[in-house]
């Protein structure tokens, strides 16, 4: 296997271990004057009769947060395959017709050899909808079927930040970060995908051998 190196002006390691460790939420500050306290006292009327309850109608609730919510839960590796094939369908739709085509044609051009047009579609499709996670996912996807491991990162980079449980992006991650003999931070990137995939037979394999090596290597 060809070896390569990452170029800390391209993706710093602090940033790759920012995006394979969970983040803890800010807590929000008390209310401290007595005014404050007052005004919480105060019950406003609730006709509804609902004591106060707020209920989320179905149509509130995000369908990608519940098939997440649905994919942590499962255990049978099959059932969470069809659950992850939902959100994949959710994520390769853009809402935009003109960067969906866009999207057909480069994978079009990825299955015929052409990866210098797909990549140039790809960079269309990131340029017209820069908040459209598959399109930053499919050309770091592109990079690192290219030996373009640096670019690939720094589009695992975009795509984590946009969304942080896109377990397709952390298993790249975790690949890229193995070839680069970086394997405390490839298991912290598998770890991270189980977290939101469970039921993963990939990611728990390569944890597995990952956690051996890394123990045997300590002896």
């Amino acid at each position: 296997m060809r070896q390569f190196s990452f170029h800390s002006h391209i993706v710093p390691l602090a940033t790759v271990l920012a995006l394979v460790t969970a983040a803890a939420a800010p807590v929000g500050a008390q209310a401290s004057t007595q005014a404050a306290a007052e005004q919480s006292q105060a019950k406003p009327e609730d006709p509804a009769g609902s004591g106060g309850v707020t209920t989320l109608t179905p149509e509130a609730i995000d369908p990608l947060d519940k098939l997440f919510s649905e994919l942590k839960r499962e255990r049978d590796a099959q059932q969470a395959k069809r659950i992850s094939e939902r959100i994949w369908a959710r994520w390769r739709d853009s809402g935009s017709a003109t960067a969906n085509l866009l999207m057909q044609w480069a994978d079009k051009a990825v299955s015929e050899k052409k990866n210098a047009l797909a990549l140039d579609l790809l960079d269309q499709v990131v340029v017209l909808m820069p908040d459209f996670v598959e399109g930053w996912n499919r050309r770091a996807t592109l990079h690192y079927a290219m030996g373009n491991h640096g670019k690939s990162m720094a589009d695992i980079d975009r795509v984590l930040a946009l969304e942080p449980r896109h377990f397709g992006a952390m298993a790249g991650m975790a690949a890229i970060l193995t070839a680069a003999g970086n394997d405390q931070l490839a298991l912290r990137a598998w770890e991270q995908m189980l977290d939101v995939y469970p039921a993963n037979r990939q990611a728990q394999t390569a944890l597995g051998e990952l956690a051996d090596k890394l123990a045997g290597s300590k002896i």
